[in-house]
């Protein structure tokens, strides 16, 4: 069994104020959870309006699936256009 964990630090620009925030955030995660069935959660900078860290988690019997997984949840979050991201680090345990 291997877990991959994801580990995304991104800015939103679009975010005037933390209620504008959490609006972008929740449409990412839905959007990452619906499309990829994986875990996906806010993990840091919860008080910082233009700032967020997520977590995104999935299980498989195989690495190389999870890694296609994870590498395709990047690929989708930069071609979303609405946040960037500025520092990602991929975990398999």
């Amino acid at each position: 069994m291997i877990i991959g964990v994801l580990t995304l630090q991104l800015y939103l620009g679009e975010a005037n104020s933390l209620k504008d925030k959490r609006r972008i955030l929740k449409s990412i995660i839905d959007r990452i959870k619906n499309r990829f069935n994986v875990s996906v959660a806010e993990v840091d900078q919860q008080d910082l309006w233009q700032s967020a860290t997520i977590g995104i988690s999935m299980v498989s019997c195989e690495q190389a699936h999870v890694s296609k997984v994870l590498a395709a949840i990047v690929r989708f979050i930069e071609a979303q256009g609405t946040v960037l991201i500025t520092h990602y680090q991929t975990e398999y345990l």
